[in-house]
C-alpha cells in the first residue's frame, strides 16, 4: 500500500485559486490584442455607442413592440385595474378550505382576508374556489365564486354576497315578420263581393 504524500507547506511560491482563474476581457489595447480598434463593438450605430445597452426590456429600438402587435384577450370587467387597462384579467385566489379557519358566524370579507395573510392586499379582485371542505356556516363576500364553492358555502348553510355578479351576454334581436290581423281578411274579400251585387231598382210609383 502506497504511503499517503503530505500536503506541501503553504507558501507564497506555490498559492495558487481553489477554482481555475478567467481573465476579463481588456479592450482597446492595440489591433494586437484582437479586442482593439473598435473594442468588439463594431463601425457607428445604436450599439456602438455608450449607454445603449441600459434600454427597457422589450424595447425595439422604437418599432411596434410584440405586445402591442398581438391582440388581446379580454377578462372580467373591472374600472379599478389601472394602470394596466380597464380589462383585468387575473384574480387572487382563495379556496373554501381557507374558510375552515374562521368560527362560524363569521363574516369573511377581501379585509379580513387580507389581514390573516390569505390575499396579499385588497386590489385585486378576490375569487373564491371550491378546493377542499367546509363545514361551518359563515357570510362569504367576495368578487367572484366558483360554482363549485358557491355550492359548498350554501351546502354549510352559509351565505353568499358576490361583489361583481357577472352579466349575461345581450341576445341580438332578431326582425319578426309582421303578420296580418285575422280580422282584416275577410272584411277585405267580402269588399269586392259588395261591388260585384247589382244595386237595386227604385219601386215604380203609381199614377192614379
Amino acid at each position: 500500500m502506497a504511503a499517503e504524500e503530505t500536503p506541501e507547506p503553504l507558501s507564497l511560491s506555490n498559492l495558487k485559486p481553489a477554482q481555475p482563474r478567467k481573465d476579463r476581457k481588456r479592450v482597446g489595447r492595440g489591433l494586437g490584442s484582437g479586442k482593439g480598434r473598435y473594442s468588439g463593438r463594431g463601425i457607428k450605430g445604436q450599439k456602438s455607442r455608450s449607454g445603449s445597452h441600459m434600454m427597457r426590456p422589450g424595447f425595439e429600438g422604437g418599432q411596434m413592440p410584440i405586445q402591442m402587435r398581438l391582440g388581446k384577450s379580454r377578462g372580467p370587467y373591472s374600472k379599478d385595474a389601472m394602470p394596466m387597462g380597464p380589462h383585468r384579467t387575473y384574480t387572487a385566489p382563495v379556496n373554501v378550505r381557507d374558510l375552515e379557519r374562521f368560527d362560524a358566524g363569521t363574516e369573511v370579507t377581501p379585509e379580513l382576508l387580507a389581514s390573516v395573510g390569505l390575499i396579499r392586499n385588497t386590489k385585486i379582485d378576490v375569487k373564491v374556489l371550491g378546493t377542499g371542505d367546509l363545514t361551518k356556516k359563515l357570510t362569504v363576500t367576495a368578487h367572484r365564486f366558483s360554482a363549485t364553492a358557491r355550492e359548498k358555502i350554501e351546502g354549510a348553510g352559509g351565505t353568499v354576497n358576490e361583489l361583481r355578479p357577472r352579466e349575461e351576454p345581450k341576445k341580438g334581436k332578431k326582425a319578426k315578420a309582421k303578420a296580418k290581423p285575422a280580422a282584416e281578411a275577410p272584411a277585405a274579400e267580402a269588399a269586392p263581393a259588395a261591388e260585384e251585387a247589382p244595386a237595386a231598382e227604385p219601386a215604380e210609383q203609381d199614377e192614379s
